[in-house]
């Protein structure tokens, strides 16, 4: 074997690139990641909305020993406890060795994703059609919605006080829900339209249904057909409606994409592909040196605002509770403390270059990556990441043999986007983004690859055990 050159030593000691995990793990690594993924694409198909991805997570820590949290019970190391807000947030800790007040570890991840929400009073009928409309959550391309199968997801309160789950579209049994769009033949003036104006907000509603019930005396006998049915199977009146969170989301299971299976195809990535290992990596822990802390929230979408998102109290709370069962002055654990917001980037995809600045973009199959920074513009809305933090993490992915890169979303003046890392870090605690390159984000179908989401995995569970 020939002796490196002069140039080839100072490249490898001093340059640094992106480095494919699939040319660094051994074979056993990454059977173990396709292993890791079939329990992720199980999560993914159970948990599509905020409310399922809370109570599949609690179900999975009961299993593993959770109990739910109480308030003013002094808690011991190793002690492992749950904490739901409102059914749609999740905060899980594992007691650490330490004292609270040298800190403790955070995960924080977002469990809700772009969807379409049914308006308060949205069922109608229109020549010969039943519909609902709906009002979408989050950033969407409207034009990718209709004319794919949905599923009604969600929950109502009835008249009676009374909550019933609504889950149609998902077995192979069940109808699916559909959006129409206009035929080619008919769209010389549509086709002139942009992408973000071809469909408007309005015409997103979905068909429920074409025939009527049997009574000539009665109006809209299609709409009555569809409030019969609901009657029938969850005991619903058209009332309950302004009562209940129901949205469609798109039907089907996740599924491998291309020959050799490496990418999962699903709804939902963003952002439970970085909730999923942040739960698993929690489950695992058995008596911490730190008390380690995984929050599952709600809202990111829209700006973590209201009562179940980051932008409110209920972490704080939960913090100070922690903090007095020790005795502990909370600014100074929150002081001593660190975070890894759990949240995706932008995958470099070579069919949309332009968009990216690809010295600074994520790659496929490059590992878990590390954003600094997101915001938009001149880092609008960011925490943007100390240099100090940024090389503890770096050490510690280093340190524990993770593959992982650093990224950025998009061009300065064409990117950007939001974390929940600015709420966490508005608590004087140490926070940067890590999570999974995502491809065609916020689609109705994402893409992921495997061995980048069991690197985010072993990411988080380095930090929780280091």
């Amino acid at each position: 074997m020939s002796e490196k050159t002069y140039g080839e030593q100072i490249k490898e000691e001093l340059s640094y690139s992106n480095k494919s995990a699939a040319e660094i793990m051994t074979a056993e690594q990454i059977e173990e990641a396709f292993d890791f993924s079939e329990g992720y694409m199980i999560y993914l198909d159970n948990a599509k909305t905020e409310r399922e991805a809370v109570k599949f997570s609690v179900l999975k820590a009961i299993d593993a020993g959770f109990e739910r949290f109480e308030y003013d019970r002094e808690y011991k190391p190793g002690d492992k406890v749950y904490y739901i807000n409102r059914n749609k947030s999740l905060i899980l800790a594992v007691i650490g060795k330490k004292s609270v007040e040298n800190g403790v570890k955070i995960c924080a991840a977002h469990i809700d994703s772009p969807r379409l929400d049914l308006k308060p009073n949205p069922l109608y009928e229109d020549n010969g059609f039943a519909f609902f409309k709906t009002h979408y959550y989050g950033g969407i391309r409207k034009y990718q919605w209709p004319t794919i199968p949905l599923a009604l997801h969600g929950t109502v309160i009835t008249e009676d006080n009374t909550s019933v789950d609504v889950r149609i579209g998902e077995d192979e049994s069940d109808p699916v829900f559909y959006i129409t769009d206009l035929l080619p033949h008919l769209d010389s003036s549509a086709a002139s339209k942009t992408l973000a104006s071809g469909i408007p907000g309005e015409s997103l509603n979905a068909l429920m249904g074409t025939l009527p019930i049997d009574d000539k005396k009665v109006s809209e006998k299609i709409k009555l057909s569809v409030l019969k049915y609901l009657s029938d199977r969850y005991g619903m009146k058209e009332e309950d409606f302004l009562s209940s969170e129901l949205c469609f989301v798109p039907a089907g299971k996740a599924r491998d994409i291309g020959f050799d299976r490496s990418l999962i195809f699903s709804y939902g990535h963003d952002d439970r592909v970085c909730a999923y290992p942040a739960l698993e990596a929690t489950l695992a822990l058995d008596v911490p040196e730190y008390t380690c802390v995984t929050v599952l929230t709600d809202k990111e979408e829209i700006g973590s605002s209201g009562n179940t998102g980051l932008n409110t109290n209920y972490l704080y709370d939960f913090l100070c509770e922690i903090a007095s069962a020790q005795k502990v002055n909370v600014r100074k654990m929150l002081a001593n403390s660190s975070c890894l917001s759990a949240d995706v980037n932008a995958c470099f995809d070579p069919k949309f270059a332009e968009c990216y600045e690809k010295r600074n973009s994520a790659l496929i199959n490059c590992g878990v990556v590390i954003t600094k920074y997101t915001g938009s513009r001149g880092k609008s809305g960011t925490s943007d990441a100390s240099a100090e933090f940024m090389g503890k993490v770096r050490k510690l992915l280093n340190d524990n043999n993770v593959v992982w890169q650093a990224g950025e979303l998009g061009k300065v003046d064409q990117g950007g986007g939001g974390t929940v890392a600015q709420y966490v870090a508005k608590l004087n605690i140490d926070v940067v983004d890590v999570g999974v390159p995502v491809l065609s984000m916020h689609a109705p179908y994402e893409a992921v690859s495997k061995l980048d989401v069991y690197n985010t995995f072993k990411a988080f569970e380095a930090f929780y055990k280091n």
